[in-house]
Order: C-alpha cells, then sequence, then structure tokens
C-alpha cells in the first residue's frame, strides 16, 4: 500500500506563504490536497494527473494555490500564498492508484497522509 507523509504545515500570520510536501511511497496516478477545518466538513483543495495534464483547484482558492509533483522524487506540493484565516485546517495529501473518474471527490482516493495542521492567525 502506498504510504503518503504530509510536512510544510505551521502557524503563519494573514498574508504569509507556505508550501506543503506530500513524500509517496509507492505508485500514484492522481494526487491531491484536501482540509478539515474545525467543525467543518472535509473539502477538496486541489489535485493533479499524473503528469500534469489535469489539474484542479477549489473555486473558492481564487488562484491562491498551486498544486505541483515532482515524479523523479514521487513527492506532491502545495503551494500556498496569501493565506487567510479561513485556511486554518489540517492539510491531507491523497493519491489515487489509477485514473479516478472524479479527481475532486475524496471517495476516489484510497490513499491518505496522516495531515499537517496550517493555523492562520490575524
Amino acid at each position: 500500500q502506498v504510504q503518503l507523509v504530509e510536512s510544510g504545515g505551521a502557524l503563519v500570520q494573514a498574508g504569509d506563504s507556505l508550501r506543503l510536501s506530500c513524500a509517496a511511497s509507492g505508485r500514484t496516478y492522481a494526487m491531491g490536497w484536501f482540509r478539515q477545518a474545525p467543525g467543518k466538513e472535509r473539502e477538496f483543495v486541489a489535485a493533479m494527473s499524473r503528469f500534469g495534464g489535469n489539474l484542479y483547484y477549489a473555486d473558492s482558492l481564487n488562484r491562491r494555490f498551486t498544486i505541483s509533483r515532482d515524479n523523479a522524487k514521487n513527492t506532491a506540493y502545495l503551494q500556498m500564498n496569501n493565506l487567510k484565516l479561513e485556511d486554518t485546517a489540517v492539510y491531507y495529501c491523497a493519491a489515487t492508484y489509477t485514473p479516478p473518474s472524479n479527481y475532486t471527490d475524496s471517495k476516489k482516493y484510497t490513499n491518505w497522509g496522516q495531515g499537517t495542521q496550517v493555523t492562520v492567525s490575524s
């Protein structure tokens, strides 16, 4: 089973930037980022296909985040800019083994990391 390990979470101020990393061990096709804020449902953040032909972002991000991956390192990244209070959440990396029918649906991802906490303060 593929193993995913997130890192990079921190306590930051509004307007700051962070780069999250997700190191994978094993085969991955789609890689995505989801987040779970306190008292809220898990929501989709960003995802991409194996070679970057398909990119997806949550509309609410207003293009502040960028997903990328380095397949040689088998690592995905989430560059987060201009962080806002509402971005506070545990961020999870997820992966599929084969091409998913829907990249934004958390139920399509079978492998998940442990999560990394991002806290944004004013």
